[in-house]
């Protein structure tokens, strides 16, 4: 066990660092952030900042030779950085972990080998293997293999022409073809695992996307046995994925609940997520929180949830009067938090730009349908699109 006191590091130097950082530090650790950005939202709030890119060797000797254990914010970072620290101090998630995750294609095969459905799938290297592929495929969805988000990297195509010309928007990198599913809505379950094996496991978020980004998660007790049932084979489904990587940490995994009520898995995420952010207000542990307690060697903490929670992503549209404004205006933060069940979490940004990440705002009530109402006011009293 590293005794509060001790260092943990993050790699990584966004919003999710931050709110590690926060917790983190009420369990009394210090945090060192490794990020290259000069001025970044979980750099201003660590005990120290070292600025570096993420595969800079004295940067990286620096954060290991401070940190008895280190992790990172999001899964882009170089899987060989994470494999350097390892040789010197505790990484969760291993590099090994995080390589699979950052590669569409990988990821895929191996969730497929764990026996998990994914949807009909073909990797596409080539213009060839586009000409080449199943017709089942089509409409589909071509995704980048790496550093995609938030929807970026991603097309949908109807025809293999159209696969043909997004390919090469691309730049002809490898990329996923996916065959578009019948979907109703999407899931996700957030868990953690700490070094000895054991697991625990969040409640499962339904979530809403706009425009590929996050902009809704809803966190409620089980209505009924079908909902019970569905949740148990993601939870199921999830941890397997975690023992099949050998994963430490805070993981995320994304499914498809389709019309016929399959599962499907849509991606998985090295790190807390989005869709986990209801965690800070209503659980008894956050994800962030099991993050340090699992880089750490503590026991996990318990992930009841306390009430029902609606958590709604803040984007910097919010600071524009209308779609075609340039000039800002700071949103009314007060009226948003005259609803007394709502708790903002501003990231820290300096620059408000449209579909930027700038925070959130988790709604927790008695009932799921008071936490509804509740974000349906927040949400108008910011100008966001109301709730689905």
């Amino acid at each position: 066990m590293i005794a509060p006191g001790g260092w943990l590091g993050m790699l990584g130097g966004g919003q999710l660092g931050r709110m590690f950082c926060h917790a983190a530090q009420s369990l009394g650790y210090k945090v060192a952030v490794l990020d290259p950005a000069a001025e970044c939202p979980a750099g201003m709030v660590a005990d120290l900042h070292i600025q570096a890119a993420y595969d800079d060797e004295a940067g990286l000797a620096r954060l290991a030779q401070t940190c008895q254990a280190v992790t990172t914010e999001f899964e882009n970072v170089p899987a060989d950085s994470l494999r350097t620290l390892a040789t010197r101090c505790r990484v969760s998630p291993a590099g090994d972990a995080v390589a699979i995750v950052q590669d569409r294609i990988a990821e895929k095969t191996f969730i497929a080998a764990q026996g998990i459905p994914v949807a009909p799938h073909a990797a596409i290297r080539s213009e060839a293997d586009l000409v080449a592929a199943a017709d089942a495929l089509f409409p589909g969805i071509l995704k980048v293999a790496r550093l995609g988000y938030d929807g970026k990297g991603q097309a949908r195509i109807d025809t293999r022409e159209e696969a043909l010309a997004a390919f090469a928007e691309f730049g002809g990198v490898a990329c996923v073809l996916e065959a578009l599913m019948p979907l109703d809505y999407e899931i996700s379950v957030v868990l953690a695992r700490g070094f000895d094996g054991a697991s625990v496991v969040f409640p499962v978020a339904r979530n809403v996307h706009r425009d590929g980004i996050l902009a809704v998660s809803t966190a409620a007790p089980v209505q009924d046995a079908a909902h019970a049932e569905r949740q148990a084979r993601a939870t199921e489904a999830a941890q397997a994925i975690a023992q099949g990587l050998g994963y430490h940490g805070v993981l995320c995994v994304e499914f498809f609940v389709l019309k016929d009520g399959s599962l499907i898995v849509n991606e998985i995420a090295p790190r807390p997520h989005n869709s986990g952010h209801y965690t800070m207000d209503a659980c008894v542990t956050s994800q962030f929180e099991q993050q340090a307690r699992a880089m750490a060697g503590l026991p996990l903490g318990g992930t009841d949830l306390l009430a029902p929670a609606v958590m709604l992503n803040i984007l910097g549209d919010i600071w524009y009067a209308s779609d075609t404004d340039t000039a800002q205006r700071e949103p009314d933060w007060a009226a948003a938090l005259a609803v007394p069940s709502a708790k903002l979490h501003l990231y820290g940004k300096r620059e408000a730009r449209r579909g930027r990440k700038m925070g959130h705002i988790t709604i927790v009530a008695a009932t799921l349908q008071q936490a509804r109402l509740d974000a349906a006011r927040v949400a108008a009293a910011l100008g966001m699109q109301a709730p689905e």
